[in-house]
């Protein structure tokens, strides 16, 4: 059975303001090394249940910056998926790359190496919303960049938005859109801006240094991504992602499907399903002792978690949920040996009576209205 893996490079030029992620701002990193440590934590675990045997169906470079590091690491890492793992013939192999550090070569190298699908952090094409953003980019390295992932042979393009920036009309959120889709790009992921805990972007909201756009213009911004982007052959199979036929992101799908998956890399976490429960690890987060630990034991595990059956039943329904179709009730009960009737009740009424949840032809998913509530929703079962 086929499994995604995860490859996480926690290295950047700089931090943007308003990143959680487990990311170092660096003017050179050890890139050699780290690449070691990737490839040594791969072969250990390759041996391992329940990836030995198994062969990789897609692979994703996430960061951080991957597109810092040389096209020849990329390969080394993609050489050691195909002699520990094997990767399936169609496997989809994308690459997170931020527009200021790429250029011809560097994406033909990338094409050379396996690479098939290059997601591109554009974030927004006005040059003053990157600025705001930490953005070391600006829109025309964007454009650019997109022009020559697609002449170096790349088979699908994403681009990354941010909306619901402070100081955004809703107009500049429709030219984003707009100049995406004229790049010819598959795929389009268009998140909503958050202020999370421990970023620079918190404590200026906390300090009222930032004044976020009011929660109504931040509903008709998400309305209009989803009403234009349709316009625009870009059909919404995720409460943040569209694609055009073909496009979807089929490694995310994993996550949102609660699949099994392998992280590796400093802070990568990992999840696989143990019968009708399950089990979630993560690798230490400092890059430097991710090292040492990977290169010596070939892990550097920091912590884990078992999750019991209900557990595991309420984090299903809350992944899926996220999805535009939603779920089966047939596929979660053969999932977990019960009826979702069984686990949760009956659907809390206010949920269908209220327009945030359907229940037709044997699935359960959200409605429009639901979207916008996605989180709140999804808490009711988990």
């Amino acid at each position: 059975m086929a499994f995604s893996l995860y490859v996480h490079i926690p290295y950047c030029r700089s931090k943007c303001p308003y990143c959680d992620f487990n990311s170092h701002a660096a003017a050179t990193w050890p890139e050699d090394d780290y690449t070691r440590a990737l490839i040594a934590e791969l072969e250990a675990r390759s041996r391992e249940r329940p990836w030995s045997g198994d062969c990789l169906s897609t692979i994703f470079f996430g960061g951080g910056t991957p597109s810092l590091f040389a096209a020849s690491s990329i390969a080394r890492v993609l050489d050691a998926c195909e002699k520990f793992c094997g990767i399936e013939a169609d496997a989809e192999l994308t690459l997170e790359a931020n527009p200021g550090t790429l250029d011809a070569e560097k994406l033909r190298g990338l094409r050379r190496a396996g690479i098939n699908r290059i997601s591109l952090g554009a974030q927004s094409f006005k040059d003053e919303t990157l600025k705001f953003l930490g953005r070391i980019h600006d829109a025309e390295q964007t454009r650019r960049s997109a022009r020559l992932a697609l002449e170096a042979g790349f088979e699908h393009l994403n681009l990354d938005l941010i909306f619901a920036v402070p100081g955004q009309t809703v107009e500049d959120l429709l030219c984003d859109l707009d100049q995406a889709a004229a790049l010819q790009s598959d795929h389009i992921s268009c998140y909503n801006l958050t202020f999370e805990e421990g970023t620079p972007f918190f404590a200026a909201l906390k300090r009222g240094r930032i004044r976020p756009l009011p929660e109504s213009v931040e509903v008709r911004m998400y309305a209009l991504a989803r009403r234009r982007l349709a316009e625009l052959g870009y059909a919404m199979y995720e409460v943040s992602n569209y694609a055009r036929a073909g496009g979807r992101c089929r490694h995310n799908l994993t996550y949102w499907r609660a699949q099994n998956f392998l992280g590796i890399g400093a802070g990568a976490h990992s999840y696989a399903s143990l019968g009708r429960g399950g089990r979630r690890w993560w690798n230490e987060r400092v890059p430097a002792l991710y090292m040492e630990r990977a290169l010596g034991a070939g892990e550097a595990q920091s912590g884990c978690e078992e999750l019991n059956e209900r557990t595991s039943a309420g984090e299903f329904v809350f992944l899926n949920l996220r999805l535009r179709e939603g779920f089966a009730l047939d596929e979660f009960a053969q999932r977990f040996g019960r009826r979702f009737d069984d686990y949760f009740g009956p659907i809390p009424a206010q949920l269908l009576a209220g327009g945030l949840l359907v229940r037709d032809n044997g699935r359960l998913r959200l409605t429009e209205r639901g979207l916008e509530l996605a989180d709140a929703v999804a808490a009711e079962f988990v």
